[in-house]
């Protein structure tokens, strides 16, 4: 089944419709999952459910046809804001929730959402990258999560929990995103047209760990044989910090040396890092490899003895998100490498987490 053309999610669109039909709707959701998975998609799909003029709300049915459905479609929406990082900005600006210092409060998402709705219905902001909310933007929001107008839905898109701060999550509805079945990824290739054939949808998939966005990253062949070659650096009983770092060097370069394209290449990398200490964690939990996951004899050596490095995979996967989190922060890039490698060596070396900083 799909709701709406969105694969996956079924169970959350019947959490919805309890919701609504019991009059018990939150004001504040917070979508946690990996990227890719379609929370994007299932907020703006929710948004026009909720502001379809011609259908009942509790059915989660919009008519696709009114005014309303169309204007959503369009991005054109009076009743509805969608805001996102700005490309060349590390975090959210707090002039998007609050406006700037000579329209406070008269502009922005807070002044936005607390106005009545244009049909009568209801207000919805949907705050995409929501995992780059600092402290500041955090804070201008509160009130507003406390004290939502009558009708007003506020939906916050994360990676992860653990990345949004005490204040905001204590203040939602955490909504739990799960990855994509193979069959699922695959389909959504195919439907939109980013696979030629359904075979190629399918090798695709297998390598995706649920996200059409990871399916689209591994799609070309440079991007394979990085993913290969890492895992064996990472395979070794001890890690060779020179040669890991060249790897992931001449990787970073491959695509230009603008600054955007080397954090791109990046982000593939630690990635493709957490994906593999996440196969060693599984593994150590009986909870098997990907599928169709290609090994090198050392990856396998690895993973054959994952029962006793599963706890060191997790602590792992930490320091990986942590560099995928600094990649996206404009952090030194040449210093970022040189950390990130040196520290998986001392992990992988004395097989215990680094001390908290």
């Amino acid at each position: 089944m799909s709701w709406q053309g969105i694969l996956g999610h079924d169970a959350i669109v019947e959490q919805f419709r309890r919701g609504l039909q019991q009059s018990r709707l939150a004001t504040t959701f917070l979508f946690v999952g990996p990227t890719g998975i379609g929370k994007r998609t299932f907020a703006k799909a929710l948004a026009k459910s909720l502001l379809c003029t011609k259908a009942n709300e509790e059915d989660l049915k919009p008519c696709g046809t009114c005014a309303e459905c169309q204007q959503v479609e369009s991005d054109t929406h009076p009743d509805l804001q969608q805001i996102q990082k700005p490309a060349d900005r590390a975090f959210i600006p707090v002039e998007t929730f609050i406006g700037d210092r000579e329209h406070r409060m008269r502009t922005g998402l807070c002044h936005f959402i607390s106005l009545t709705a244009s049909n009568g219905k209801r207000r919805i902001a949907i705050i995409d990258d929501a995992d780059w909310l600092n402290v500041e933007g955090a804070n201008s929001l509160l009130k507003t999560l406390e004290e939502p107008s009558p009708g007003a839905i506020i939906i916050l898109i994360s990676t992860s929990l653990q990345r949004q701060l005490p204040t905001i999550r204590s203040r939602s509805q955490v909504v739990r995103f799960h990855p994509l079945t193979t069959d699922e990824v695959a389909t959504c290739l195919v439907e939109k047209e980013l696979a030629e054939t359904p075979e190629e949808a399918q090798r695709m998939a297998s390598r995706a760990e649920g996200s059409v966005a990871q399916a689209l990253t591994f799609a070309n062949e440079s991007t394979l044989a990085l993913r290969s070659d890492l895992w064996t650096e990472l395979a070794k009983p001890a890690i060779d910090r020179g040669g890991l770092a060249k790897l992931v060097n001449t990787f970073a370069d491959s695509n230009g040396k603008e600054t955007a394209a080397k954090r791109n290449q990046l982000r593939i990398v630690f990635e493709s890092a957490i994906e593999f200490y996440r196969a060693v964690a599984r593994c150590g939990n009986a909870g098997g490899l990907p599928e169709n996951v290609e090994l090198k004899e050392p990856v396998a050596n690895t993973l054959s003895q994952a029962p006793a490095a599963a706890d060191i995979a997790i602590e792992q996967v930490d320091r990986c998100l942590d560099a995928l989190r600094e990649v996206r922060s404009n952090a030194n890039l040449g210093i970022l490498v040189d950390a990130w490698v040196c520290d998986l060596a001392t992990i992988t070396r004395t097989q215990q987490a680094l001390p908290l900083s």
